[in-house]
């Protein structure tokens, strides 16, 4: 009997260390759980805190006094969900919410940070709003874009956020995709667009007309961020004008020229910067390569971020929201292998309080690193991306599952990613490819891509699944794709077009037709239609193209299994079109998984949706890799 219970710890120790060895397999919901509290605010006065708290399956917006510790309920939801919402004064809140019918009906409302003299700004309209001034003007006027005069454009509004009056303040001509104010809530920019060429329109006040200053084509980048108040008629821009990369710039809006640059180099490409209005400064740059980094460029911030950076070794993080004194900071921390929290920092006492975790259930030392990797195309371009492998294993031999990237344009980043986490968790090293196109790299890199969607963007993933063959880390015999929108839609051209390389892939909301996806590009965006002909397709004069480079019209040509997920709600989707294409692939016997899934506005029902679809992703994977 004392044998036998030796023999039975032994092989309980024997079966701990092999659990242990393999990694923890850990629940799909853990990965992709709802936020009990998020999209934290703070008032301009710093003295309030707002953050939106799951209530009875809603997210509702709370209201806490820093000083006491008080919090109030402001709203009391049960049928749409807040959308945004911003501070517009010390004591006043604006909240935007919206239903989850495809109109997506909107409410806009203004509520006092006690609770009380809400006054609701609008009801059901089926239009949009986007705020582009939220500063409260003469203590009563913020500064806002909507569709509602006509469906494809946005004017400019000022919104009275006493009574919901709306004057128009500039009307849009119909090319107008961009409007921005001065620092004092003046509107004075406007970027046209012909859907190829844009054009930065300025006005100095607003009795002036607009006059054009520069003119782009969409490939290059010109993007606002700030007017200089020490300089007149000075903006500052991000810009790759005359350059591969995207620098930092002070540009002369009487001229069209630099005047400065503020931040540039030939290996960094700027992808953020921020303005101080406490310090009427440009106060800092962020670079991307594998990940992003700070340049400062006023002395006191970099003290202020470099004791944030001592507070929080080893993470990431960014300012989320901050005071107009820029003394209380709201700040979100990340890893690759922690979703990070939420805090508030007080920079005069140099303490950070922790508000929240973005997600308890994720524990860090379960989690597999993300690496950057790099690799040459068949034909000489540098392919960046990254590469996570399963916890505990050797990389050797190892299942595979590549995720190419959404797009157009777009480009996978470094940090936590529920998706690359969970396909890890399940022993998978995880391929994600920045193929030519991706944004990040440079104008040249992005115009590689342009109507490459069914030939070299493809060669680019299938070169990465063969440099990782070839490190002898991928077993070839085991290897899946799969991605979401565009990064779906490569993942159906590359499965088809090659299966010695892909034993089966999915599809999660792809597109399956060219033709469509510019079908069902919305009203408001019809201004870009020129340019979505120059990175994908024309469907008048790159017709056989479109044709060859849509999966819906070669459906004779799939073998191996195919995992796809629709939205029915989903207006960008046509998901009758998916349907049929399913019955065809049906028809010549290739093995499909189809699931429906909603991801609306209410997160509960978001959490439910990705549960469902991951768990079939799953069990689809497990069948068709494990049995190689």
């Amino acid at each position: 009997m004392f044998k036998r219970i030796i023999v039975l710890v032994l092989v309980a120790l024997i079966c701990a260390c092999k659990g242990n060895k393999e990694g923890k397999t850990i629940p799909v919901d853990d990965f992709f759980k709802t936020q009990d509290k998020a999209y934290y605010r703070i008032s301009p006065d710093g003295k309030s805190l707002s953050y939106l708290k799951l209530q009875d399956k809603k997210l509702d917006l709370f209201v806490e006094d820093l000083s006491s510790g008080n919090n109030v309920q402001l709203t009391h939801l049960t049928e749409k969900s807040i959308s945004f919402y911003f501070w517009t004064s010390n004591n006043e809140l604006v909240y935007y919410t919206e239903d989850e019918s495809k109109e997506r009906k909107s409410d806009l409302f203004v509520i006092n940070k006690d609770g009380t003299k809400q006054v609701q700004l609008s009801s059901n309209e089926k239009t949009r709003v986007r705020v582009i001034e939220d500063q409260l003007i003469d203590d009563k006027y913020i500064i806002v874009a909507s569709n509602k005069r006509d469906s494809t454009v946005f004017d400019v509004y000022r919104l009275n956020v006493r009574n919901g009056k709306m004057d128009i303040a500039a009307k849009n001509p119909g090319n107008v995709t961009e409007w921005m104010t001065d620092n004092k809530g003046v509107l004075k920019i406007a970027v046209t667009s012909d859907g190829v060429n844009e054009t930065l329109m300025y006005r100095e006040n607003e009795s002036q007309p607009f006059k054009s200053v520069i003119t782009n084509n969409f490939e290059t980048t010109l993007q606002p961020i700030a007017f200089s108040e020490a300089q007149a008629n000075v903006l500052y821009a991000i810009s790759n004008v005359d350059r591969d990369k995207n620098a930092l710039v002070a540009l002369d809006l009487k001229t069209g020229k630099e005047k400065q640059v503020l931040f540039g180099n030939d290996t960094l490409n700027v992808v953020d910067a921020k303005y101080s209005r406490t310090k009427r400064k440009m106060i800092f740059v962020t670079c991307e390569t594998w990940k992003k980094e700070k340049f400062y460029l006023d002395d006191s911030t970099r003290v202020t971020y470099t004791k944030i950076d001592q507070l929080l070794p080893g993470s990431e993080w960014r300012i989320m929201d901050k005071d107009k004194a820029d003394n209380v900071f709201i700040v979100r921390t990340f890893t690759d292998k922690n979703p990070g929290s939420y805090y508030l920092y007080v920079a005069k006492e140099n303490k950070l309080k922790k508000l929240t975790d973005i997600n308890s259930s994720i524990k860090e030392e379960e989690m597999s690193e993300m690496k950057p990797i790099s690799y040459k195309s068949a034909d000489g371009l540098t392919i960046n991306g990254y590469l996570t492998l399963p916890k505990n294993k050797k990389a050797t031999n190892l299942p595979i599952v590549v995720v190419p990237h959404n797009g157009p344009g777009l480009r996978n980043t470094w940090g936590y990613n529920a998706d690359v986490q969970f396909l890890a968790n399940r022993g998978y090293a995880v391929l994600q490819v920045n193929y030519r196109g991706s944004t990040g790299y440079g104008k040249a890199f992005y115009a590689a891509g342009f109507k490459q969607w069914s030939d070299k963007i493809q060669e680019d993933v299938n070169d990465g699944v063969k440099w990782l063959i070839a490190k002898k880390i991928a077993n070839p015999k085991k290897v899946a794709i799969y991605g979401t929108g565009f990064g779906g839609y490569i993942a159906l051209n590359c499965l088809y077009k090659n299966p010695d390389i892909y034993s089966c892939g999915g599809s999660n909301s792809g597109v399956i037709n060219l033709f469509s996806y510019l079908k069902t590009i919305p009203p408001f965006l019809k201004s870009n239609l020129q340019m979505y002909y120059e990175l994908v397709g024309n469907p008048i004069t790159d017709t056989d193209y479109m044709r060859f480079a849509s999966p819906v019209f070669h459906a004779d040509r799939f073998k191996s299994p195919v995992f796809i997920a629709q939205n029915p709600k989903d207006p960008r989707v046509n998901v009758a079109e998916g349907v049929q294409f399913i019955k065809e692939l049906k028809k010549r016997n290739v093995p499909v998984t189809y699931i429906e899934k909603e991801e609306g506005p209410n997160p509960v029902m978001r959490q439910q949706g990705r549960t469902a679809l991951y768990k079939a992703l799953e069990e689809f994977l497990q069948q068709n890799l494990s049995k190689k």
